[in-house]
């Protein structure tokens, strides 16, 4: 035995399992009357915040609730969604925040799936909420959120939230948990087929990638963040506990609406916000945005597809300093992000937005992130053109699927957690995804990157959205085939779009079909490409 292991043993003044958690209570007792959270004209401090969250958990362990059990939510951006990622947990049970956008046949198979015991649902979702009950045998406790701002709905449930909360105690003990790899959340994903699933995240891995996060942005104590990217996808990319961490104020936002947000943005002088490039696509081609002045500059995150560097372009010149980030659920949201150089600032906007559009390097709190081979995991070229996919490895990974062991096994294959998506290592060390390994476009042996074709679409000056999927081609294999939306009042012909291409990219990239139309998109708001693949797949027929 070493010297350094002799009566130097772990105990209980020397070692804490790691739990967000534990920001929740510095926030109480550092900054009390600071404001923590702002919902319409209401707004609450950190100690009143702490003492909901602590009538919350202390109220689901008196009705039943123990360890493991999963506390599913079905709500907007509203406080009770952000109290509940600190009193669920802290109750013992896992938390299960719904996807809003799905339907009853989805939300019936999670709510079984996970075997939720209560489910805290606002009133404007009791459509499809009372349709998914109907559905399922084992019925959970169903708790209202009888919010002022929702515009409809009707009540569902045995009681009110606020009533639940009422019968906690405001002074409960605050118990973190015994071991860090317990499970404090449970996020399924939004799968294109099949059932979705349900992916396990474990204290230690909220507590380090929420402290990833504002290392990654540079976050100074006490920011005001807007919630404009769903507290239910990925935790929020687990924001609910770095601004915890922060001590800052949460300003929250029902629906993203560009007036309500530039609204929130110039009355809360926020500073930090998050959103897929759908959102930026949403605040450009907003009517305000032409007329809008800021008085401060907003630091945004995004993260998903890579934003098409016209688009980086037009949201920095409207006021946004972007941050761009990579990840998945499996990873708790965004681990990866395009981290700065000073030097970048001296090179031109288009040559800026180039580098910015890139997935980066690993968050400082993940201890692997590559681009491999995927059957050997040799890792490619640093060439900036060599494809393989991308892999992580670390305390910021997920504990599994649940109740799917071996789509656990597969993902986890060779020690490293396989991402599916595709991409290249550039000289600087730096990855750039090319695109998921399903939509890789084969023609006349040649890969073609949708992502590369979508970001030249982006840059003209009619489309408001497109996408690329390979068509079947009797000749070359497989050829790129565009769908686009417009912009409103614009117009542009299948000819014009193609020649837009060819003026700016290797002929053979360039889509050789253009098809008008509005996306489809998940629940998540992203692109279903299966659903243009199999369009393009019929125009061939």
């Amino acid at each position: 035995m070493s010297k350094y292991e002799q009566n130097l043993d772990k105990n209980e003044a020397n070692f804490v399992s790691l739990s967000p958690l534990s920001f929740m209570r510095r926030a109480a007792e550092v900054f009390p009357q600071r404001i923590a959270l702002i919902h319409g004209e209401d707004s609450i401090t950190w100690s009143e915040t702490f003492e909901r969250c602590r009538r919350l958990s202390s109220a689901l362990k008196a009705r039943g609730i123990k360890k493991g059990d999963t506390v599913a939510i079905m709500a907007p951006n509203v406080p009770a969604l952000f109290e509940s990622h600190f009193g669920v947990p802290a109750s013992g049970a896992v938390l299960n925040a719904l996807n809003t956008r799905l339907d009853s046949t989805v939300i019936s198979f999670i709510l079984e799936h996970a075997e939720a015991r209560v489910l805290i649902t606002d009133k404007e979702f009791s459509p499809v909420i009372s349709e998914a009950l109907q559905k399922i045998d084992n019925k959970p406790l169903v708790v209202d959120i009888d919010d002022s701002l929702a515009e409809s709905g009707e009540l569902l449930g045995d009681l009110t939230y606020e009533e639940l909360l009422s019968e906690g105690d405001a002074n409960s003990d605050w118990v973190l948990p015994e071991d860090e790899w317990d499970a404090i959340s449970l996020n399924y994903t939004s799968g294109t087929t099949g059932n979705p699933k349900g992916v396990v995240y474990h204290h230690r891995g909220a507590y380090m990638n929420a402290i990833g996060n504002l290392l990654a942005w540079g976050m100074s104590p006490n920011p005001i963040y807007l919630w404009t990217l769903p507290m239910f996808h990925c935790n929020g990319w687990c924001f609910p506990w770095t601004i915890a961490a922060l001590s800052g104020t949460n300003v929250c936002l029902r629906g993203v609406q560009p007036s309500a947000v530039f609204k929130e943005i110039m009355q809360h002088r926020v500073t930090h916000m998050c959103g897929a490039p759908i959102v930026m696509n949403m605040l450009l081609n907003a009517p305000e945005s032409k007329s809008l002045h800021l008085n401060h500059r907003i630091k945004m995150m995004t993260a998903g597809a890579a934003p098409p560097a016209a688009v980086l372009e037009k949201m920095e010149e409207l006021g946004f300093d972007i941050t761009h980030t990579y990840g998945l659920t499996e990873v708790y949201g965004p681990v990866t992000v395009c981290d700065w150089h000073e030097e970048w600032d001296e090179k031109s906007v288009e040559e800026r937005a180039f580098l910015k559009a890139r997935q980066g390097v690993k968050y400082a709190v993940q201890e692997e992130f590559f681009v491999a081979d995927p059957e050997s995991l040799q890792p490619v070229p640093a060439d900036g053109e060599t494809m393989g996919e991308l892999f992580f490895k670390g305390n910021v990974v997920m504990k599994g699927y649940l109740k799917n062991p071996k789509a656990t096994q597969d993902s986890f294959q060779g020690g490293f957690f396989h991402t599916g998506d595709l991409g290249v290592t550039h000289p600087d060390g730096y990855v750039e995804i090319r695109d998921r390994s399903k939509d890789i476009i084969i023609s006349g042996g040649e890969n073609i990157s949708s992502i590369e074709v979508e970001g030249v679409l982006y840059r003209h000056p009619a489309i408001l959205e497109a996408a690329i999927v390979a068509r079947p081609d009797d000749h070359w294999g497989e050829t790129p085939c565009a769908f686009v939306t417009l912009k409103d009042g614009e117009t542009a012909s299948e000819q014009e779009i193609i020649q837009f291409c060819r003026s700016n990219m290797a002929h053979y990239k360039c889509p050789k079909t253009v098809i008008f139309t509005n996306l489809p998109k998940t629940s998540t708001g992203k692109i279903q490409k299966f659903v243009l693949r199999d369009r393009a797949n019929n125009l061939s027929k």
